[in-house]
C-alpha cells in the first residue's frame, strides 16, 4: 500500500509542477509578445485617454455600456470628441447659409426632434454624409459644428489607427468603431480625406486592405437593421471621383462645398476680422473683390499673415526705442546734459509715433494687400493658382 501510494504523490506532484510550469509559460509568453509589440505603448496612452474621455460621458451614458467595453473599443474611444469640448459652432461659418440651413434640416434636426415624428418611418438622419469640394473651404469645421448642434458625440477616426501588423486586427479594429458608436449613440463618425480609405477596389488591393474594406461596408450596412440606432458616418474629401460606388451608395446626402464667392469672401473676411483691431481704413469689399480663388483658408492666413506684419512694426519700435534709450543713458553717463536733453526728446518722439506705449497697432490695408501679395506669389510658383501670362520658358 505504501508503494502505491507514493506513486499517487508523486503522480500528483508531477501534475502539480506541469500546471505551474504551464501557467508560467503562458503569462511568460503573454508578456514577452505584449512587450514586443512596439505599438503597446501608444495603445497604453490611448486607453488611459479614453478613459478621461469616457469619464465625461458618464453622467450622460449608461454605466453598464461604458463598463462593458473591450481593449479595441478603447483604443477607438481615445478618439472621441465631446460634444462640449468642440468650439465651432454655425456662428463660426461664414458664407455656407444655404449649406448649414440644409444639413440643419436634414440631419440636426432628426436627431434633435425624434419625438415629433415618432410613428414615421422616414423622418430619420441619413446613416451616411458625403462633404465634397476643393481643401480649405470648411468641410472638417462642417462636421463639428454639426456634432455641436446635435449633441452627438464625436469620433475623429484616423484610418491609421485601423492598421496593424498582426493579421486579423484590423478588421477588429474596424468592428469596434461600430459597436462603440452603438454604445454612445447618438454618434458621428468622421472621416476626414475618406478617399485614402476607401477609395475605388482593385485587384491590386492588398488583401488585408481590402478585408477591412468589405468589412466596414457591411458593419456599416448592418446599422440599417437597427431602426432606432442614431449613428452618422460623415465623410470628407476633394477627390470625390476617386471613392469606391458602393461607399457612394452609402452616403445619400452628399453636400458640395466650393469656393465662396466674392459675397461669401466679404462674410468671411468680417468674421475672421471681428474681433482683431483693424485700421478704419480697411476695404473689405475691396479685399473680397481681389481674392477670387481664395478659399477660407487662404483668407484666414492672409489675415494671420498681415497679424505678423503688425508685430514687426512693434518690434522695430521697439528696437529703436531700446537704442534712443541707451543713447540717453550714456549720454547721462558721460555727463552731457545737452546730448541727454536731444536723447530724451528723440525718445519722446518715438513714443509718440506708435511705439508699445500706445498700445498694438491696428491691422491696416497696407499688412493685408502685403500679405495677399506674398501668397500669390507662393500660389503661382506652386502652380494652386494660374497665372493669365505665356509662359516663354
Amino acid at each position: 500500500m505504501s508503494g502505491v501510494n507514493l506513486s499517487r504523490n508523486e503522480v500528483l506532484q508531477f501534475v502539480l509542477r506541469i500546471s505551474l510550469l504551464s501557467i508560467a509559460t503562458y503569462y511568460s509568453a503573454k508578456w514577452l509578445i505584449r512587450n514586443l509589440d512596439p505599438s503597446n505603448k501608444s495603445k497604453k496612452k490611448a486607453i488611459e485617454h479614453a478613459e478621461e474621455i469616457l469619464r465625461k460621458l458618464s453622467p450622460t451614458m449608461k454605466k453598464t455600456a461604458l463598463q462593458n467595453l473591450n481593449e479595441y473599443e478603447m483604443v477607438i474611444a481615445s478618439h472621441l470628441v465631446v460634444p462640449e469640448n468642440i468650439t465651432e459652432s454655425w456662428d463660426s461659418i461664414a458664407g455656407l447659409d444655404d449649406v448649414c440651413q440644409e444639413i440643419k434640416e436634414s440631419l440636426v434636426f432628426p436627431v434633435c426632434h425624434r419625438d415629433m415624428f415618432a410613428g414615421s418611418a422616414l423622418y430619420q438622419p441619413p446613416k451616411g454624409v458625403l462633404l465634397y469640394g476643393p481643401p480649405g473651404c470648411g468641410k472638417t469645421l462642417i462636421a463639428k459644428a454639426t456634432a455641436k448642434e446635435a449633441g452627438m458625440r464625436f469620433i475623429n477616426l484616423d484610418v491609421a489607427m485601423l492598421t496593424d501588423k498582426w493579421y486579423g486586427e484590423s478588421q477588429k479594429l474596424a468592428s469596434a468603431v461600430f459597436s462603440l458608436a452603438v454604445k454612445i449613440q447618438p454618434c458621428i463618425i468622421f472621416i476626414d480625406e475618406i478617399d485614402s480609405f476607401l477609395r475605388a477596389r482593385n485587384s491590386s488591393d492588398h488583401e488585408a486592405t481590402a478585408m477591412m474594406k468589405t468589412q466596414f461596408m457591411m458593419l456599416w450596412d448592418g446599422l440599417n437593421t437597427e431602426s432606432d440606432s442614431t449613428i452618422i458616418v460623415m465623410g470628407a474629401t476633394n477627390r470625390p471621383q476617386d471613392l469606391d460606388k458602393a461607399i457612394l451608395r452609402r452616403m445619400p446626402a452628399q453636400f458640395h462645398i466650393g469656393l465662396p464667392s466674392e459675397e461669401q469672401r466679404l462674410k468671411i473676411l468680417r468674421l475672421i476680422l471681428q474681433n482683431e483691431k483693424v485700421a478704419p481704413e480697411v476695404d473689405y469689399v475691396e479685399l473680397a473683390r481681389k481674392t477670387n480663388g481664395y478659399s477660407g483658408s487662404d483668407l484666414k492666413e492672409i489675415c494671420r499673415n498681415a497679424s505678423v506684419h503688425r508685430i514687426r512694426k512693434v518690434m522695430k519700435n521697439k528696437e529703436i526705442m531700446s537704442a534712443v534709450r541707451a543713447a540717453a543713458n550714456k549720454a547721462q553717463a558721460n555727463g552731457t546734459a545737452g546730448g541727454s536733453h536731444v536723447a530724451n526728446g528723440a525718445c519722446n518722439g518715438v513714443a509718440q509715433n506708435g511705439s508699445l506705449e500706445l498700445g498694438t497697432p491696428a491691422i491696416t490695408m497696407d499688412d493685408l494687400m502685403e500679405s495677399l501679395r506674398s501668397m500669390k506669389q507662393s500660389k503661382y510658383t506652386t502652380g494652386v493658382l494660374h497665372d493669365a501670362r505665356i509662359d516663354l520658358d
